[in-house]
């Protein structure tokens, strides 16, 4: 970030009235209100490699799509195909309209729970996501043993491992719960506010729905394939993995557009300020889908997989206790992660919608933001994007197993197949509906770090709690560093004597 978009700041809040100070440990900055998605910012195209990589993983992927479900469709081996993998496929009768209308269910399934949870966004989000942390420990329990009894022994123990992963994970950070659910109960509050954003995560669903009649089909093609089972899977992983960037890059094109929009309504005080920029939605998605795109489909690669990472190392480091040996490696790849963390984090996306870098140098920035203001403790005491998470992957588990059980009722043999790959297509559509709350959130701590005064003008009482609760990770942290530091001198005195 450069001198002219942030400087030291007075404790004079943007009303002209005086406010009080910023918490300790916190570096107070204004910004400069001219410094935002407007048409004066000179904006450059970013990250182009990553954006032809992208349309052209898209068309490729389109085209194969097309032709594994042409070749099934209606007929067998209508674009005779099958001369060329006779010897290595399992060539055996199948049509791709006999799989399509599984996973046109499991599409309408996954929009109707995101609109649902749009609908319910200003009444009863906080209690969703209350029950997508409880639930879901249950849910991945109650598949695991539908998977036992169905004897799919990989994906029984898989869905088990998976359950008490997550009811770690969940014990581990309980006493982190309350602060979580207050963040995420103003960022709902603030969208709320913001019907057009609401409406621009229905546009993009309504996009991903059209991809997935595509991917769908090709989809339902290579099921009706029926190829051996190690050509079939990784098929099948190799479309899913493309299908999970796309829905990546749509989720993150909401992410940015709808960080934007958060940004300038906080720092002009409110979306009706007559400073204001012109037209700020339809530029914050202008730029989005142009200038800002391959920085959003370079990212859209990485940061999903690093946070999730994150996450489940952070609740395993906290419950290792005293086991030296274990926690030197659990640290070793905690600092591996976090270090990647610098370079790849969701915070990343509002420096691109605001200032129209690129993705490396926005998530460097960010990372260096919280850093240099205390604010990383805060963030890393936050857990409101694995809430979210809960809640997209048990939207994916609710449309894979509506997906899965239909299919063991026509073909048993491909419940599994069907399932998994539903889910799949379920989590990208609750996600794109739930992104608009995190991307509140990430829009919130960029700019408590930036100027604190911003949240203060925005909601006193909030903000009163984020600096306490602040002033707490700092004083945990010294305390922590105290408590090193003595054990070190303490261990440097032995040596000396001896």
């Amino acid at each position: 970030m450069t001198d002219s978009q942030t400087s030291t700041s007075s404790s004079y809040d943007f009303s002209g009235s005086l406010a009080p100070p910023p918490p300790n440990g916190v570096q107070s900055r204004s910004i400069d209100s001219n410094h935002s998605i407007s048409p004066e910012i000179s904006r450059h195209w970013r990250d182009l490699f990553w954006l032809v990589i992208f349309v052209s993983h898209l068309i490729l992927v389109g085209f194969v799509l097309g032709v594994l479900g042409l070749n099934r469709f209606q007929k067998k081996d209508r674009l005779n195909i099958d001369k060329y993998t006779m010897g290595f496929l399992e060539n055996q009768p199948g049509l791709t309209e006999d799989y399509w209308p599984l996973y046109a269910l499991a599409a309408g399934i996954g929009t109707v729970l995101g609109w649902i949870w749009l609908l319910l966004l200003g009444s009863q989000a906080n209690g969703m996501m209350k029950v997508s942390v409880h639930i879901l420990t249950t849910y991945l329990a109650v598949i695991s043993v539908l998977c036992f009894w169905c004897k799919q022994l990989f994906w029984g123990v898989a869905f088990a491992i998976g359950a008490a992963l997550q009811f770690l994970y969940v014990i581990s950070v309980i006493d982190r719960l309350p602060f979580t659910m207050l963040v995420l109960q103003s960022s709902v509050k603030l969208v709320r506010n913001l019907p057009e954003v609401m409406g621009v995560s229905c546009v993009f669903m309504l996009v991903m729905l059209l991809w997935l009649a595509l991917w769908s089909f090709g989809i339902a093609g290579v099921v009706a394939l029926s190829i051996g089972d190690t050509g079939r899977w990784w098929l099948l992983v190799v479309l899913s993995v493309s299908l999970f960037w796309t829905g990546a890059v749509l989720c993150n094109i909401v992410h940015v557009v709808v960080s934007g929009m958060v940004f300038l309504v906080l720092i002009h005080g409110g979306r009706d300020s007559e400073s204001m920029p012109p037209k700020p939605l339809m530029n914050s998605i202008r730029y989005a889908v142009t200038k800002s795109f391959g920085s959003i489909c370079y990212g859209s690669l990485f940061t999903a997989a690093i946070r999730t990472l994150r996450w489940k190392i952070r609740g395993i480091r906290s419950k290792i206790g005293n086991n030296e040996c274990l926690l030197c490696c659990v640290d070793f790849l905690f600092h591996l992660v976090e270090t990647l963390v610098r370079f790849f984090n969701k915070y990343a996306y509002v420096q691109i919608a605001v200032y129209g870098k690129n993705f490396n140098h926005s998530a460097r920035d960010a990372w260096e933001l919280f850093q240099s203001t205390g604010v990383e403790a805060l963030v890393a005491y936050d857990c409101s994007g694995a809430v979210l998470l809960m809640g997209t992957i048990l939207g994916g588990l609710v449309v894979g197993t509506c997906a899965g059980v239909w299919a063991r009722i026509k073909f048993p043999s491909r419940m599994i197949m069907v399932g998994s790959t539903a889910m799949l297509m379920g989590m990208i559509l609750v996600g794109l509906a739930m992104v608009i709350v995190e991307s509140a959130v990430t829009s919130i701590y960029i700019c408590y770090a930036e100027d604190p005064l911003l949240i203060h003008r925005w909601n006193a009482e909030f903000f009163n709690q984020m600096s306490e609760k602040l002033h707490q990770r700092l004083q945990h942290r010294s305390s922590r560093v105290r408590e090193v530091l003595h054990r070190f001198d303490g261990q440097t005195t032995e040596m000396v004597s001896a």
